[in-house]
């Protein structure tokens, strides 16, 4: 018998995707995507429930995936940290003279999921980020996305959490085909309504197989899906850092980017946007970087 929390595949996709059941009614369960960010209605003889043999396989690819875009993004931080002390040498001294610290900037990171939130904020703590997370429903994201921003400060924005396309509900260009697309729409339009300046906030937006060409429009640097395809969980993180470990000086390569991700370039994609990083000098022992 299938209960709420139950982690379930869905038959008619070939067991594609592990859900954990949201919520169940008679017939139809509402599904959450256990490790990407997909939200999904099915008939309750669709669902299959997931042994714990099948569900640890799974997870440990998973935790694979996950461990080589962190390696990733490794690599490029020790690359960008190189350059900025090549920088620093030049601009402030010789290289024995030259200690500087660094500033990245404040994130807000909104996500209609408080499981996903909570491991987004431990990875962006592993990152050496400073974020504010903060749970909403997708629906609640145009309202109080404005309030959030005046009261944190951030120089980034993530809104994300679960979204999905609809064939039944009309073609992929429609926005109305899409669950909580036109949510992170209408909260991207109203950041840039009091925050007009692309370099200065910095916004990704979206969930799985979201409406990638409305959001972009509505006003955010950074976007999913593209391809309509499903995004991971943790995505939107790698996205942020990025451009948080990136010098204002600098553009950012989307490519270099969207390959520290899990989904790629068919999950994700953006327009140029300068990095917020700033670095200063001295640097003194009370401060601490990664």
């Amino acid at each position: 018998m299938i209960s709420n929390g139950d982690l379930v595949t869905r038959k008619s996709y070939q067991h594609d995707v592990i859900f954990r059941v949201k919520e169940k009614s008679s017939s139809i369960v509402q599904l959450m995507g256990e490790h990407i960010r997909l939200e999904a209605d099915a008939p309750l003889e669709d669902v299959e429930e997931v042994t714990g043999a099948e569900y640890h396989r799974r997870k440990s690819r998973v935790e694979e995936q996950e461990a080589y875009s962190y390696r990733l993004f490794r690599q490029d931080y020790r690359l960008l940290r190189e350059q900025r002390e090549a920088d620093a040498g030049s601009g402030y001294g010789t290289e024995e003279e030259t200690s500087y610290f660094q500033i990245p900037p404040r994130i807000l990171h909104i996500d209609g999921d408080p499981l996903f939130l909570k491991k987004c904020i431990a990875l962006y703590e592993q990152l050496g980020l400073q974020v504010h997370g903060q749970y909403l429903h997708e629906k609640e994201m145009p309202h109080q996305v404005l309030p959030l921003i005046e009261k944190v400060h951030p120089e980034i924005v993530v809104l994300t959490g679960h979204d999905s396309y609809s064939k039944a509900k009309g073609p992929v260009r429609e926005l109305e085909s899409y669950r909580h697309s036109k949510y992170f729409v209408e909260a991207v339009r109203n950041i840039r309504r009091s925050y007009p300046n692309f370099d200065q906030l910095v916004v990704f937006a979206g969930a799985c197989q979201s409406h990638f060409e409305s959001i972009i429009r509505a006003g955010a640097n950074f976007a999913s899906s593209p391809s309509r395809v499903n995004i991971h969980a943790i995505d939107p993180v790698y996205v942020a850092a990025r451009v948080a470990y990136t010098s204002f000086k600098d553009h950012i390569n989307i490519w270099e980017v969207i390959r520290n991700t899990i989904s790629g370039q068919d999950g994700l994609g953006g327009i140029e946007t300068k990095g917020l990083l700033r670095i200063g000098i001295p640097y003194t022992k009370n401060q601490e970087e990664i």
